[in-house]
């Protein structure tokens, strides 16, 4: 399904993408941050803190891989968000400081991911806590997917209080390849 090489391109995007939208909503007041644009989780602070609660509960998930990466061992020690629409900071800054905890985390993990580790049937239970079974690399795609699915709405919601994110193509982190 994936490869090593595109958990680590995705980690590395994710990373990036972050800082980008955390500088520019760090530009808002409290009061833009928190006024509902009717989105799906309403203002830009709650979109923020989904994608949050939502790579904390699957790298939660992720930590318990028989390959037992100690690139997650801070996430192990986080306790499990209770819903996908927790809102778990209502503050920026302390939010920031989560995500940068979840990114070097997430890229270092990424970093020693092996092709073996992909192939490993993950089995945890969905937030309503029913059993599920799936292979890990299926996962990843997943997870990576949703992360750039709601930073697309938060890039919309940015747009709409006149903040400009810049480039934010995946294409400009792939490098080019130069033929021999």
């Amino acid at each position: 399904m994936i490869t090593c090489q595109y958990a680590r391109l995705m980690a590395a995007y994710n990373q990036w993408m972050n800082v980008k939208l955390y500088d520019a909503a760090g530009k808002l007041s409290p009061q833009e941050l928190a006024s509902d644009r009717k989105a799906f989780f309403g203002s830009i602070l709650a979109t923020l803190n989904h994608i949050t609660v939502a790579d904390t509960i699957w790298l939660k998930r992720f930590a318990t891989h028989p390959g037992k990466h100690a690139a997650l061992d801070p996430i192990r020690r986080l306790p499990v968000p209770g819903s996908f629409d927790m809102i778990l900071f209502r503050n920026l800054g302390a939010m920031a400081k989560q995500r940068k905890l979840l990114d070097v985390a997430m890229s270092e993990w990424a970093a020693a991911l092996t092709e073996n580790d992909l192939q490993h049937v993950l089995h945890y239970k969905n937030s309503k806590g029913v059993p599920a079974q799936k292979r890990f690399s299926g996962l990843l795609l997943h997870f990576f997917n949703h992360q750039t699915h709601h930073r697309g709405q938060l890039a919309t919601l940015l747009s709409q209080v006149a903040l400009d994110l810049g480039v934010t193509d995946l294409l400009a982190l792939i490098p080019d390849e130069i033929e021999e």
